[in-house]
Parts: structure tokens; sequence; C-alpha cells
């Protein structure tokens, strides 16, 4: 009785507290109103944000055609002007406009120490110092040197060799030297597991591999299936030496640092890439099947270059934080984007990004607080998972400062969507929340994936920056639509980027036509500059995809979008996602688990549909935190992760917080999962269930599963 009357005064006592914070605001909003008004000028930024951003330039019963109205920036003009077509002539333009400025950094790694955790157990840490850096001479040249010393290891233009590394300094070292010799680069993401290396070495018929001291070992077991290859040069470690004994008989194992010697001594001439070219063959990340080598020229690489710059405004103090794979084409040309406009690349890992990461030693900093970056690329994923923490933060507070952070977070929401800032509530609270990525960070990008809306308007207002969200797919080179710094919308992808054209075309089968109102509907078609030659060796599935029309190439994506009037593209679906339920309901699997997936409890989520029930299903990978607390909610307090999961009571608890987590988020009761299975391992790309990218593979997850869900239907 005594506690429930101290939660009642407790409550009293926060409501009365926020209560007189309102009151104080409004006062501070009275006065303040008219100095906001003359020096921030909103009207501006909402006509700015208002204003027309593409316009239809083709349009009849079964298409509609849009092309984007802003003019091409100064560095889109400036590449023209200067005959910039190919990343060779790109990377030789910026080194002599930059020559001695900062262009790569890489932490130094002092010594890796045993560290005693408060459990007992000994972690292996990081000691690690500053940044070490190259200017864009020096990088210039070990790329030309490296490019030479493959042409010394006998390695010719046009042959295809594989980078297999994780993202670092001397990838794009290698990348580079290889567009200089014009050897097309294949790039495998680090995380695939021994059949997908395979399988893009084997129909690459390539005989050189680059990797890396760490993913080395992996060769030892992937030689015996890739009888090409007859070289792997390493990227060498900063603390260990490499072994190199136990690979496969008659294969060369040779240091990076090898090849760039080589490269310093030899006399053989570069080798210069057309815009035709082929720059880069990526495999896809195989959410539907096999991983398909997609085409990339340089002329693709460099209209998407031009989009990019179009977008972004360079100032001369940034800096990129690079940790995305660069064996993805949107790290890869953000990336690129940098070199051309003189922006340092400091590179970091998910194990050493923050104060707090796992391999980073009790009283070091973190990458993010040393190299202090104003800029960074994202994947949803990542950024789901910061809001999260920031949400699981704020939920351990007291009552008081969780009822504050409402209110402000409330608060400057009205604000930025009437067009304001809010420097005051900024400087006093949201800026000690944006130095988790070093406090200077003032814009992200996300890719690869749909972003949930929410998550969108959380990092923008918590992080205090200028939040992009881009559209495209590897075919397409990555940005064919990416949003403008002065969007005050959630949950669109922009107007189409300056070197593409975006198409709608009816799709009769899920009611999606150009003629709907109020906004033309249809699946995407994006044509233009940046779409690839298509997929390395499989002609037949280029000619379903891909088709040119009046001279320009087109990409059938399989994504269903509509376009608002002021030519803003928003992705409303996706064909092979798309379910029709027993009632006639369509649900958009994609769309749900999007939505679904920024409720505190998921860490990942699967949703299936019958077209012969009337209801979905989904497996969730649960977090475990989040998973305790409701388990604590239930009475059953200090069960293991593994018996939570196989409890019907948490089944029926976690469908509670869906259920009510879907309302929230406007989805229909049809659309939310009504039986769920709580998977007990976390899906990893080495597990084949989900890419590289992280994106779903649906069917693997269906197969794998298929009791389970036959057992949440038959229930």
């Amino acid at each position: 009785m005594f506690i429930e009357e101290d939660v009642h005064m407790e409550s009293f006592l926060v409501q009365t507290a926020i209560g007189a914070i309102k009151i104080i605001a409004m006062v501070y909003d009275i006065i303040t109103f008219p100095v906001y008004l003359v020096l921030q000028r909103p009207w501006k930024r909402r006509a700015l944000a208002k204003r027309q951003k593409a316009k239809v330039i083709q349009q009849d019963a079964t298409s509609i055609t849009y092309r984007g109205v802003d003019p091409p920036g100064e560095m889109h003009v400036k590449m023209l002007q200067n005959n910039i077509d190919t990343l060779e002539r790109m990377f030789e333009f910026v080194t002599k406009v930059h020559s001695t400025k900062r262009c790569i950094g890489t932490r130094k790694i002092i010594s890796e120490e045993d560290e005693m955790q408060p459990n007992g157990r000994v972690f292996k840490k990081f000691n690690m110092g500053d940044y070490m850096w190259k200017s864009f001479i020096e990088t210039e040249y070990a790329a030309a040197c490296f490019g030479r010393g493959l042409r010394e290891l006998g390695q010719q233009p046009r042959q295809n060799i594989v980078i297999f590394a994780e993202t670092r300094a001397e990838w794009l070292i290698a990348a580079h030297g290889c567009f200089k010799q014009n050897m097309p680069l294949v790039t495998i993401y680090a995380t695939l597991g021994d059949e997908g290396i395979a399988h893009g070495i084997n129909e690459t018929e390539v005989t050189t591999v680059i990797t890396s001291h760490e993913l080395l070992p992996k060769f030892k077991t992937v030689l015996n299936i890739t009888p090409n290859v007859k070289k792997i040069i390493f990227m060498e470690d900063q603390l260990h030496k490499t072994d190199t004994t136990g690979f496969k008989a008659g294969v060369e194992i040779i240091p990076f640092s090898t090849v760039v010697e080589k490269g310093e001594k030899s006399k053989m001439p570069g080798c210069s890439p057309t815009p035709d070219d082929t720059a880069i063959i990526m495999y896809t990340s195989g959410s539907t099947g096999t991983p398909k080598g997609v085409l990339l020229s340089h002329a693709n690489c460099i209209g998407t270059m031009k989009n990019f710059c179009d977008i972004f405004k360079i100032y001369p103090d940034d800096v990129l934080i690079g940790f995305l794979p660069l064996a993805h084409v949107f790290e890869l040309l953000a990336e690129s984007v940098c070199l051309l406009t003189g922006v340092p690349i400091g590179y970091s890992t998910a194990l050493t990004l923050i104060d707090s990461s796992s391999k980073v030693m009790k009283g070091c900093k973190g990458d993010a607080s040393i190299l202090r970056p104003t800029c960074m690329t994202s994947v949803p994923l990542i950024l789901d998972r910061i809001s999260k923490g920031i949400n699981a933060k704020v939920n351990a507070e007291a009552p008081m400062k969780k009822a504050f952070f409402k209110f402000a977070y409330q608060y400057k929401s009205k604000w930025v969507a009437r067009g304001y800032q809010t420097p005051f509530l900024d400087k006093i609270l949201f800026k000690k929340i944006a130095k988790l990525m070093g406090g200077r960070i003032r814009g992200v990008m996300s890719g690869g994936a749909p972003l949930a809306a929410d998550t969108h308007e959380q990092i923008q207002l918590c992080l205090c920056v200028e939040m992009i969200q881009g559209y495209g797919l590897t075919e397409t080179t990555a940005g064919a639509a990416v949003t403008d710094k002065f969007s005050m919308e959630y949950n669109v992808v922009g107007a189409p980027s300056s070197s593409n054209y975006i198409r709608l075309i009816n799709w009769e089968e899920g009611n999606y036509r150009v003629t709907n109102k109020p906004y033309p509907q249809g699946e995407i078609v994006v044509g233009g500059a940046t779409v690839s030659k298509g997929y390395y060796k499989l002609p037949g599935k280029t000619e379903e995809e891909f088709f040119e029309e009046d001279g320009q190439r087109w990409f059938r994506t399989g994504d269903i979008g509509e376009v608002h009037h002021d030519g803003v593209l928003k992705i409303i679906d996706r064909k092979k996602d798309l379910v029709k339920l027993q009632a006639g309901e369509y649900v958009s699997l994609g769309k749900v688990e999007s939505e679904l997936k920024t409720c505190p409890v998921v860490e990942n989520i699967c949703v299936y549909g019958d077209s012969t029930k009337q209801h979905t299903v989904a497996l969730i990978v649960p977090n475990p935190q989040h998973l305790d607390e409701i388990a604590e909610r239930q009475g059953l307090k200090g069960m293991e992760f593994e018996e939570l999961c196989t409890s019907p009571v948490m089944e029926k608890a976690v469908v509670q917080e869906l259920a009510e987590h879907g309302k929230k988020c406007k989805l229909h009761r049809f659309e939310i999962p009504t039986v769920v299975t709580l998977c007990k391992d976390i899906w990893t790309p080495d597990m084949g269930l989900v890419t590289a990218a992280f994106k779903l593979k649906r069917k693997d997850i269906q197969e794998r599963y298929k009791n389970e869900i036959s057992r949440m239907y038959a229930s």
C-alpha cells in the first residue's frame, strides 16, 4: 500500500514538474519567437521543402516518367569541364587539386592486451593511438605502384581480379590500382561463406585474389574449390605476423606491401580505361538466390558520383568515418565522392567505432571520438540499433529525466516540422547524445534498405543531423533517387537524381496503376547513365530485367512506388514481397517487417503469409534484454534466454507487444502477425539466412523454419 502511494506521489511530482517546464517553455517561445522568426526565416525552409523537385516528361495510360528539375551542382559542372569520365581520371584530377591534404587514415593499434571484466572473464582489447594519414599524393602514388605491381605479377589489363577484404585504407588503394590498369575489380562481401566466395571467384575465372590477414585463413578450404587461383595477396595486420603455411601447394601467398614495392621499381606503363570499360563486377548480396555479378562501367560510377555531388554541400573541415562494406556499391561510391571533393576518410570497424565498442580498452577512446567526423554513411539496421540504444538509455533513467526527454523530443519535433531549429534545447540535451559519434556529425546518409519513419525522425532530432535517405540498387550503381536536406518528410526517398529518370509502370496484379488517385503508382523502372550493362554471364536474366529505349538504358526494379505532387518518390511495396491473404487483402511483408523492426523486443523479423489463411505469422529473433523485461512482467523472472524463447506465455506476450506497436505504426489488423516463433539463433550471413547486407533470405528462412511455420498456422 505504501509503495503504491509512493508511486502515485512520484508520478504526481513528475507531472507537476513537467507542467511547470511546459509553462516556462511557452513563456520562452513567446519572448524568443520574433527573434527566431527573423534569424531562422522558417518560411524559406518550408518553401524549399515543398518546392517542385521533379517534372513529368512522358505520360500515357500505362506509364509515367519523371526527371529531376534541380540544375547540376558546382562539382558536377567541374567534372564535365575537365572531362572526368573514368575513376582513373577522377583520382588524377583530385590529386592535383588537393595534393598534400589528408586523404585516407588508419587508426594506430599500439597493442592488444588482456582486460579483466566485472564478471571475472578476460577479453582481449586494443590499446590504440591516433590516426595515421596518407595525403592525396601518397595515396595516388601507392595505388599506381600497386597497379604496376600486379602487372609485374602477371595480371593483365581487362583480366578480372577479386577483392575479398574488410573495409580499410588498403581496399581503396588496391581498387584504384586496378582502375589505373583497367583491371575489372570483382567485389565479394567479407561475410560470405565458402560457397559464396567460391562462386564469385570461379564464375569470373580470376587467378589472383586480394584479401586481408584476418580473412586469409578462409582460403585453406576455399582454395580446394577454386582451381584457377594461383596468387593470393594479403593486407598485413598492424600487430601480428601472418601465417602463410598450410595453403594449397602451388599457390603464392604475397604481402600487400611486396606488391607495392614491386610497382615502385617497375617501369610498366598504365593502361587507361575508357568510360565503357567495366570498372567493377559487384556481386549482389543474393536475397533471392545465388549472388549475381553486376557489371558496372566507369561511366556508371561517374554518373552516380555526379548525383551525390549535386546533393551534398561540402565544407573545408569535413571528415567521413568509413566502416560500411566497400564491397557494397553505396559505400564505395560515397567514399569515391569524398575523394573527389577532398574529404578525408578515416577508417573504422564496428568493434572500435565508439568508446563502448567491444575491442576498445578501458581508458581508450573509440574511433569516432578521436576522428570527430562530420559525415557518415549508414544502413537502417545500424540506425535502428542506435535508435533502440537511445530508447533503452532513456527508459533506464529516473522518471523525471525520462519525462523531460519525452517533452523535449516532442517539443523539438513540433518546431522542426514548422521549419525552425532549437539551438538552446540542442545545447542542453541533444548535443550530449551526438557526442556518441564524436560530437561533430552534421550529415548522415542511409541506404541499402528502407528506413523506418520513426527511426529517421529520431536520428535526425537526437543526433542533430541532416538525415538523407537514398534509393537505388547495385544494378543502378546506387543512388537513383535521394532526399534533399530540406525535406521535412520521413517516409520518402526523394526525387530522381540528376543522372537518372524514374518511371512508374502499371502492375495490374497488385492494383498499382499510374491513374490511381491521389498519386500515380506502379513498378519503379530506373533509366539513365547509372544503369548497369547487365549481369555477368547471365544474358537471359539481363534481357529479362534490363532494356534499351531511345539510346537510354533502363532497369526493372521490382519495387512499387508512388510519386507525390512535388515529384518525390515513396516506396510502398515490392512485387516479390506481396502476399494475398484468403480474404483478398494484400500484405507487403517487407513493409510490415520494416515497421515491426522498430519494436524494442524485435532484433530481427521475418513475416510469413499463406494465401490460404486469413492472417500472417512471424519468426522473430528477440532482443534478450527486452525479452527479460517482458518475462518479468509475466512473472517468469530468472529463466534462461533459450527457455523464454520456447515459452508459450512469452510468445503470446510478444504477439501483444507487436499488436500495440503495429497499431502505433498504423498497420492494418490483418497485417500484424497473430502468432510468433521466438528464434534462439541470431541470423547471420554465415548461417545463410541473411545476405551480407543483412537483407532477409526469405526462401532460406522459410525452409529452415518450415516446421515452426506449420505449427504456427496449426495453432
